[in-house]
């Protein structure tokens, strides 16, 4: 018996929890998957899955036999992609889950950059702000604008984004221009779902910085919907400077309050394992210094 024989596979259903997540994650038909997983049970004798009509999952024989398979799996497919990596060629899939806005006004040009200069990239992208299971879903790192409360994931902080706060002519005609944090107590502002709140604010005099329990009428987890809402003139949005540059520009949307300062959105690559293939330490690496480029610039 070849013991590295249909490793890699298994490996990857029990990662995904099932026949056919593995097998789109390899990229290989699911009966070829479930083949090879009865061929490896053949070969070594013991059951690895509990099968039934709805789901399967590990035998206890067969989490143990995870445990083991799993490093020895990912460390060869490492070793494989290093010796790639220090002839100058990276190559292969970057599976990310990553929040639309932050996509949209930095990462789909730094994507775009990347893969110029490795044309043998792809990317696979959930824009979306979900949780995710970095350890059953194929997913090579998530990007989240607050600290991860999982205690089993690698986070790293790579940037600060400079935020402010805005609205539309039309609201502040009819309610007023808010001059401190006390006033937006009389305001409505408008909430995205992943970032805290109160919203602090520092005095750019440098005092000590100041909670606000704001409060309004929406709630979203689309930081593009809230600035919509905004050019509507229903209220005051907390957001990232460059993404509504425009609406600055065009007269659509006014920053406020320029003596106090919203605390920077701090962005997060979360990892499953220190222990990244080449590819994608390559684009975090990557990642990260367009961040600093682009943050300096902005703040």
């Amino acid at each position: 018996m070849d013991p590295f024989k249909n490793m890699d596979i298994f490996v990857e259903v029990a990662k995904a929890g099932g026949f056919r997540l593995g097998a789109k994650a390899l990229n290989l038909p699911i009966s070829t998957v479930s083949r090879r997983m009865t061929e490896l049970e053949r070969d070594i004798g013991l059951r690895l899955f509990k099968r039934t009509t709805r789901r399967i999952e590990l035998t206890e024989v067969g989490r143990l036999y995870f445990d083991r398979c799993r490093r020895l799996v990912e460390e060869a497919r490492m070793a494989h992609e290093e010796l790639t990596a220090t002839q100058g060629n990276i190559s292969g899939l970057i599976r990310a889950t990553v929040p639309i806005d932050f996509s949209f006004v930095y990462l789909n040009a730094i994507i775009a950059d990347f893969i110029r200069l490795n044309p043998e990239i792809r990317f696979e992208l959930d824009l979306s702000a979900r949780h995710v299971n970095l350890v059953s879903e194929p997913i090579d790192f998530v990007i989240r604008m607050s600290a991860p409360l999982e205690m089993n994931v690698i986070s790293r902080k790579v940037a600060e984004i400079p935020i402010g706060l805005f609205a539309s002519p039309e609201y502040l005609a009819a309610r007023g221009t808010p001059l401190t944090p006390a006033d937006l107590l009389q305001h409505d502002c408008l909430l995205l779902s992943e970032w805290p709140w109160p919203w602090l604010l520092t005095p750019t005099s440098g005092d000590e910085p100041v909670q606000v329990a704001v409060k309004g009428p929406i709630v979203a987890n689309n930081l593009g919907s809230l600035i919509q809402f905004a050019t509507k003139h229903l209220g005051i949005v907390l957001v990232f400077r460059e993404r509504v540059r425009l609406d600055v520009e065009q007269g659509r949307l006014i920053p406020l309050m320029p003596d106090w300062e919203p605390t920077s959105a701090s962005v997060y690559v979360v990892t499953e394992t220190r222990l990244l293939p080449a590819r994608v330490r390559v684009f975090i690496n990557y990642l990260i210094e367009r961040l600093a480029v682009a943050t300096r610039r902005q703040g």
